[in-house]
C-alpha cells in the first residue's frame, strides 16, 4: 500500500473510531463504565511472606511459584515479567526496555538498572527524511532491544536461579496456549489494523491472520516458545552478538529501519543510582535520566509545601495543583531530559530548591496556566509493570515496555514476539538530550517508582514499591497514588484504584468518571479544559474509553512491621498473589 493509500486508510479508520466512541462516550469528559463506587473493586492483599502484583493472574501465580520454591524477588520479578510477555504480548516483550529498582535487605540499599536500548547505528535525520517526528509504527520507529540484558543481569548479580529456569514458565504458556483474558482481548482488538501490515505480526498474532484472539480463546506462540528455548539454552549472548540480533538487525534493515548487528553485540544494560525528594517523612525514588521519573520528583518538591491535607482529596482545588505542577514538572521534561551523555542540565539543578522555588510561584491558586514554558534559568537547550516482594525483605519495582501496543508493528518472522517502537522518544529538533543521532538513547516514559520511610532512627527504610503503566500518565500517577496514601491514609489498593486524571496538554484534562460534576464545573471555571479521552489527543484515538489505557494502569506492594501489603489495579485483569 503506497504512503496515500495508506494515509487515507488511517484518516478513514480514526474519523470512523472517533464519531463511534463519541456516540457511545456521549462527548463525556470522563472515562470509565458503571457507578462511580466501581471504582473500588478489590481489596488489598495481605501476605506473611511474600508477594507477586502484576497485571495478569497467569504471571503473579508464576512468580509467587518461585516464591515459594525458595526464589528470591528478583527470580520472581523476572519470571512474572517474561510470562507477561507471553499473555500481553501487545504490552510488553524481549522486543522492547526495562527498568527496575531494587531494594536489596543484604546491602541495605535501593539498586537500580537500565536495560533500555538505543538508536540504531545508521540512524541519521537525514535518513528519516522532511518528517517533523520520527514515525511511530515500522521499522524506522525499532530502536534496540535492551530487556533481555536487563533481565540476565539483574538476575546474575542479584538473583538465585538461572535465566533458564526464569524463563520456563513463559515457554510452557506459548508452546501449551492459556485463554485470553477479558481486558487482554478487549485492548488486544484495538490494534487488529496496526498488526495487518507486516507480515510476522499478522502471523504470530492474529487468528487465521485476520482478527485477535477471543475472551476465552485460547492463544498459542510456537515461535517465542522456540525463541525462549534458544535463548534458554544459548544465554542472551544469542540476542546480543548472535544469531538471534543478526537476524532482529538484517530483517529491520530489509524494512528501512536502522539496526545493525554490531549494534546487538556492543551493547549492554547498566547499572544507575536512583535519584529521589523528600516528602514529610517519606523519600520517593526514581530512575535517573533518560526516563521521565524526574517529572515525578519534580511534582513532588513543587507541592510539598502546599496545604494539600486541608484541600481534601479529589477536590476542585487540590486537584488544580496536582495539575498545575504535573505542567510545569512536564515543561522541563520535554525540553531538558533525554540520553543524559547529552543532557546540558543535571538533574541535580532540576531538582534545587531555587529552580522549584521558581516554578512553584508560577502556580495561581484559582486560575490555570495555559502553557508552562521550561524554567528559564537553565534553558541552554504500552507497558507492563509488576511489583515483588520476598521473606529476606527484598522488594523489586520493575517496568517492562515495547512502547506503544504491540510496539513498531513489526515482528521479524518466526520469532514470535513485536519489536519495540522507542524511537518516538527521539527528537527530529536539533540540539536536545533526545535529538536523532545514531547511538542515541531516546526519551523514557516508563518508569519503576519506590519509596522509602524515615525510621525513629532515622534511617530509610523500604516502604512501598509501585508503578503505574500509561506512557506520559505515569509520573503523574505516581505522585497521585503516593499522595493518596501519605495525605488521606488508603491503603495500596484504595489509593491505586481511586480515580484519577491525566493532563494531556495546554488546559486539557480528563477525569475518571468517579470525579463529581460539580468539581469539574469548579475546575472549568478555573481555566481547565475537561475532555473526552479521544478527543484531548490524535494518540488517544486508539484508547476508547478503556480506563487503563488512559488513567493507566498500576501495582504496588507496601512493607509492613511484618509481612506486606498489596494491590494490583482493578483497571485491569491483575491480582496480587501472597504467600
Amino acid at each position: 500500500m503506497n504512503g496515500i493509500k495508506r494515509f487515507l486508510f488511517w484518516l478513514v479508520a480514526i474519523s470512523i473510531t472517533v464519531a463511534i466512541a463519541a456516540a457511545v462516550a456521549g462527548l463525556s469528559f470522563r472515562a470509565g463504565l458503571g457507578s462511580p463506587q466501581e471504582n473500588y473493586t478489590a481489596r488489598a492483599v495481605y501476605a506473611p511472606t511474600g508477594v507477586v502484583a502484576t497485571s495478569q493472574p497467569l504471571a503473579s501465580q508464576a512468580g509467587l511459584t518461585v516464591l515459594k520454591n525458595g526464589g528470591n524477588a528478583v527470580d520472581a520479578a523476572v519470571t512474572a515479567a517474561a510470562v507477561l510477555s507471553v499473555v500481553e504480548p501487545y504490552m510488553t516483550g524481549i522486543g522492547g526496555d526495562m527498568f527496575a529498582i531494587l531494594w536489596s535487605e543484604e546491602q541495605q540499599r535501593l539498586i537500580g538498572i537500565d536495560g533500555s536500548g538505543h538508536a540504531g547505528a545508521l540512524m541519521t535525520r537525514e535518513k528519516i527524511g522532511d518528517r517533523s517526528k520520527v514515525p511511530d509504527e515500522g521499522a524506522q520507529s525499532v530502536t534496540l532491544p535492551g530487556a533481555l540484558a536487563g533481565w540476565a543481569k539483574l538476575l546474575e548479580a542479584h538473583g538465585t536461579i538461572t535465566l533458564a529456569e526464569a524463563l520456563a514458565p513463559a515457554i510452557a504458556l506459548a508452546e501449551n496456549g492459556f485463554p485470553v483474558s477479558k481486558v487482554t482481548a478487549t485492548e488486544w482488538g484495538l490494534f487488529e489494523s496496526k498488526l495487518q501490515w507486516d507480515l510476522g505480526a499478522r502471523s504470530t498474532f492474529l487468528v487465521d491472520e485476520t482478527r485477535a484472539p477471543q475472551v476465552g480463546e485460547w492463544f498459542y506462540n510456537k515461535d517465542y516458545a522456540d525463541t525462549l528455548k534458544l535463548i534458554a539454552k544459548q544465554g542472551p549472548s544469542v540476542m546480543y552478538g548472535g544469531e538471534l540480533g543478526q537476524k532482529i538487525a538484517a530483517r529491520v534493515q530489509e524494512l528501512g529501519g536502522f539496526l545493525t548487528a554490531d549494534d546487538f553485540a556492543q551493547y549492554d544494560a547498566r547499572w544507575v543510582e536512583p535519584i529521589s525528594v523528600t516528602f514529610k517523612e517519606y523519600r520517593l525514588w526514581e530512575l535517573p535520566p533518560n526516563g521521565q521519573g524526574i517529572a515525578a520528583l519534580e511534582m513532588l518538591k513543587i507541592l510539598e509545601p502546599f496545604d494539600l491535607q486541608s484541600m481534601e482529596h479529589n477536590s476542585a482545588d487540590y486537584l488544580h495543583h496536582l495539575i498545575e505542577a504535573k505542567k510545569l514538572a512536564y515543561a522541563d521534561l520535554e525540553h531538558f531530559v533525554g540520553d543524559p551523555e547529552f543532557m546540558q542540565v543535571t538533574p541535580a539543578q532540576l531538582l534545587s530548591d531555587e529552580v522549584i522555588s521558581n516554578r512553584r510561584a508560577l502556580i495561581k491558586t484559582n486560575t490555570a496556566m495555559k502553557r508552562a514554558d521550561p524554567e528559564s534559568s537553565l534553558t541552554t537547550s504500552e507497558t507492563t509493570y509488576l511489583s515483588v516482594a520476598d521473606s529476606d525483605g527484598n522488594m523489586v519495582s520493575f517496568i517492562n515496555s515495547l512502547a506503544g501496543s504491540f510496539g513498531s508493528g513489526v515482528v521479524v518472522p518466526e520469532t514470535g514476539f513485536a519489536l519495540q517502537n522507542r524511537g518516538v522518544g527521539l527528537s527530529m529538533q536539533p540540539g536536545r538530550a533526545n535529538s536523532v543521532a545514531p547511538g542515541r538513547r531516546p526519551f523514557h516514559t516508563i518508569i519503576p517508582g519506590f519509596v522509602t520511610k524515615t525510621d525513629s532512627q532515622g534511617t530509610q527504610r523500604p516502604w512501598l514499591s509501585y508503578g503505574i503503566v500509561g506512557g506520559a500518565q505515569q509520573p503523574q500517577a505516581h505522585v497521585q497514588v503516593l499522595l493518596n496514601m501519605v495525605l488521606f491514609g488508603m491503603d495500596i489498593q484504595q489509593a491505586i484504584d481511586a480515580p484519577r486524571f491525566r493532563h494531556w496538554e495546554e488546559n486539557n484534562v480528563s477525569f475518571e468518571q468517579a470525579i463529581p460534576e460539580a468539581t469539574i464545573d469548579k475546575l472549568r471555571s478555573m481555566g481547565h479544559a475537561p475532555q473526552n479521552p479521544l478527543m484531548a489527543t490524535a494518540q488517544s484515538v486508539f484508547l476508547g474509553n478503556n480506563r487503563g489505557l488512559v488513567f493507566g494502569g498500576g501495582q504496588g506492594v507496601m512493607k509492613l512491621p511484618k509481612g506486606y501489603i498489596a494491590g494490583s489495579d482493578s483497571r485491569r485483569d491483575g491480582v496480587a498473589a501472597a504467600h
